[in-house]
């Protein structure tokens, strides 16, 4: 199971990621809570992950993110005090 990130030459995951941005643009303009779409898209992937790789699989990679969220992998905006 790879990770989202840099590819060398691979598009498939730059065309992935756009067709998940759009969803998420017209889901937003219509109306659907930003969190309510990040839930939704959890669910999703991770269910298709299960499917796909498994239980433990998933757990690997779900516990891979503590670390990198505790870090401010994800913050896209950091208030400074």
């Amino acid at each position: 199971m790879q990770a989202l990130g840099p590819a060398g030459g691979d598009d498939q995951r730059l065309r992935a990621l756009n067709f998940i941005l759009a969803a998420w643009e017209e889901g937003t303009g219509s109306g659907i809570a930003p969190e309510l779409m990040a839930y939704a898209a959890l669910y999703t992937a991770l269910t298709d992950l299960v499917a796909s790789y498994g239980e433990a699989s998933v757990v690997s990679l779900v516990s891979g993110l503590v670390p990198r969220v505790e870090k401010g992998e994800f913050t896209l905006y950091r208030t400074r005090q």
